[in-house]
Formats: structure tokens, sequence, C-alpha cells
């Protein structure tokens, strides 16, 4: 009984237990995997230290035509452009070859970032207790166990003043139609609402990814924006294209959440890509 898994995913330590595994994937998604697997050796070939995937496909929620494929790529070295390039190039193979998947990502890093000093709070923590291993070894076997603390709350989303102009860039570049618009919504509602969970998660206790679940914790805790969240977390699932909301999170929700993010949990350590 030491091991079980609570309601809010923590273990009886009130460790954050790893969320994904290769068995939960469903039967419409497990093409999209072996595929993903057997192509990136041939990518990367004797750089790739080991490859993860995350997200809803090894959470077994994912939706057959909704659903993207999100991998994480970890290298010997630190990745190059032609690097990331290819890393792009393996997602877009993967959309035009299953229909059962909209689009995806791939993230690159090295292996001694990963599991550096910096990153144990953030990246560690996303490969440890977010990601599923595909191939090579696991790197969480480095890494330590997580509670849903304070510190784990910073390290994680105190940096969203940070993406707030990069995301107006983003949305003025684009032609302003729907389709253009759609995958911003989609991406901005997610993190939005991953943001306003972990502002809370110490207070809530617990880890939860689905993004309904984080919205109503948020709610707990500042119902006069509950809605405001709520709403995010419904386009998160089922976005539209839509300038007006895009606006809102730029214009409105992203600079008090960011702004009440660091009156709470403090601001993220800076990172070099920052500087």
């Amino acid at each position: 009984m030491s091991d079980a898994v609570s309601s809010r995913g923590l273990d009886a330590q009130g460790h954050i237990v790893r969320e994904g595994s290769l068995a939960r994937v469903t039967h419409e998604f497990r093409p999209v995997v072996e595929d993903a697997r057997d192509r990136i050796p041939g990518v990367f070939g004797s750089r790739l230290h080991s490859a993860y995937v995350n997200g809803s496909i090894p959470r077994g929620t994912a939706r057959v035509g909704r659903s993207d494929v999100d991998l994480l790529i970890a290298l010997h070295e630190e990745p190059t452009e032609a690097d990331r390039a290819a890393g792009r190039a393996l997602v877009r193979a993967l959309d035009e070859r299953f229909p059962q998947i909209d689009g995806g990502g791939t993230l690159l890093f090295g292996r001694d970032r990963l599991l550096s000093d910096l990153e144990r709070h953030d990246l560690g923590f996303f490969v440890a207790c977010l990601c599923t291993p595909l191939l090579g070894e696991d790197l969480a076997r480095h890494l330590p166990r997580y509670r849903p603390d304070r510190l784990l709350a910073r390290e994680t989303n105190g940096d969203l003043a940070l993406f707030l102009p990069r995301w107006r860039e983003r949305i003025a570049s684009t032609d302003g139609s729907e389709a253009a618009l759609r995958p911003l919504v989609r991406f901005m509602s997610r993190h939005l609402v991953r943001t306003a969970f972990t502002l809370v998660m110490p207070r809530w206790n617990g880890w939860t990814s689905d993004l309904h679940e984080m919205a109503d914790a948020f709610g707990a805790y500042y119902p006069t924006r509950a809605e405001q969240v709520r709403a995010a977390a419904r386009l998160g699932y089922e976005p539209r294209g839509d300038h007006a909301v895009l606006s809102s999170y730029v214009d409105d929700l992203g600079p008090w959440l960011a702004g009440e993010y660091a009156r709470v949990h403090g601001v993220k350590a800076p990172r070099p890509e920052d500087a």
C-alpha cells in the first residue's frame, strides 16, 4: 500500500507520481508511438541519448483527430539548429502519415542540461514526472522525487512575464485567419491554465494534467478569475481561431496571472537564453 496513488496524483509519501505509461496508450495511437520510436534513431544517430513521449497520448486520454503528439529528445550534446529542424520534420512526417493526430512538437535538450541543478525543478521535473520513456536510458533515475511545493511552482511556471511580449509578436505576425489563430489559441490556453494551476498547486497539494481539473483547482482559490480560466481550459481542448480570445490573454489574464505569480511564488531563476 505504500506505493498507492492518491486521487490527486501523489503517492503515499506525498511525491508526484509519473503520470504516463506506454501501457496506457490506446490502440488508435500505438502506431504513432511505434513509428516515432522507429524513426528517432535514424534522425539523431549516435548523438541520441534517450527519447520520451508526453502529453495526452501516454496518459491514455488522447482523442482521435484532436490530440497532438509531443516528444522530448535528449542528446549527448546540446542540440543544434539542424537538430531542431530535424525534430520539426519528424513531427511533420508523423502528422502527415497519421490522421489521428493533429500536429505536435519535439523538444530537444542536451543530457547535461536536463540533469543540471538549474533545471532540477523545471525540465528535470518534466522528464521525471510528465514524460514516458521511449528509447534509451531513463534520466528519471538520476533525478529526485518531487512534491507540489512552492519551489516547484516557481521553477515550472514563474516566467510567464517573459512569454507575453513574444506571444504578442506571434499574434501580430499571423494573417489573422482562423486556421492561423487556432494553434495559438490552443497553445496559449493550455499554457495559461497550467500556470493558473501551479499558482495554487502547493495549497491544493496535488498534481493533475487535466485542464478542467486544473481550472477547477484554481477557481477554488480565485473565484473572480475562475470562469476565465475554465473558458481557457475548454479552448485548450476545443480551440477556435478567435483574435479576441488571444487579445484577452495577452492584455488581461496573462499580465494579471504573471503579476500574481511573482507576488505569491517569486520569479523563476533566469536561463541563459533569457539574457
